[in-house]
């Protein structure tokens, strides 16, 4: 099984999706973290349901939340519509960006080429733009790569690819993503090896469906779009 799980009870299971595996697929066939989720409870002679909470883009690895029952389901669920189930985020940009820390805000909408579109300025064009917020910070001084810019992000809003979209949008692409990035960043990924989104969920903070107990987890990048940085 190429999905770890890092937490697990009888409510809940929270685990590392690596880059490259879809969270859920509808192809006949194929594997995917739900898939391997319900074949590793039913090797251990449990119900198989596996409620998906939240996804994250298949090239994109990290923290993820799965409800083992309907109540648990129900609970996180609600959660997720609050903003109360928090997300943090790793990425390397291409670019070395002069801001320490900044805030993005702005305006996004689907594109009909599975494509977040950002339409800052035209908005009012758009009644399907959507407002996206997220605040970075340089998370070392020393960049992961020549020409590269490690970040830690974290989202005001949850929006279709809110982070591919805003940090190319603002000029810093990520690496690997060969969706909204460059001539730049295509090459740089190429030199460097990357080849898968250099974005990670490395942190999430939520509260038990059952037992209401805060609970926060952290992992570390292990896959394709980080290279050896950690």
């Amino acid at each position: 099984m190429r999905t770890k799980v890092i937490y697990e009870d009888k409510d809940i299971m929270v685990i590392h999706k690596p880059a490259g595996l879809a969270t859920q697929t509808g192809q006949i066939g194929s594997m995917d973290v739900v898939s391997e989720l319900k074949n590793y409870l039913a090797a251990k002679g449990e119900d198989s349901y596996v409620g998906v909470i939240h996804r994250l883009d298949q090239p994109v690895e990290g923290l993820l939340v799965f409800a083992k029952n309907k109540r648990a389901a129900a609970h996180l669920s609600g959660q997720l519509a609050k903003d109360n189930l928090n997300k943090e985020y790793d990425a390397v940009v291409c670019g070395v960006t002069e801001c320490r820390e900044e805030t993005l805000t702005d305006y996004l909408r689907k594109g009909n080429d599975s494509r977040a579109q950002v339409v800052t300025g035209e908005e009012a064009r758009f009644p399907d733009a959507r407002r996206a917020v997220l605040h970075y910070c340089v998370k070392e001084e020393a960049p992961p790569f020549p020409g590269t810019t490690l970040i830690h992000v974290t989202l005001q809003t949850g929006r279709f690819h809110q982070i591919r979209a805003q940090m190319a949008h603002a000029g810093y692409p990520l690496l690997g993503d060969v969706k909204y990035g460059n001539e730049m960043s295509a090459e740089l990924s190429r030199q460097y090896g990357i080849r898968q989104v250099a974005l990670c969920a490395s942190a999430m903070s939520l509260q038990h469906p059952v037992t209401g107990k805060k609970l926060h987890f952290e992992i570390k990048p292990v896959g394709g779009g980080f290279g050896n940085i950690f």
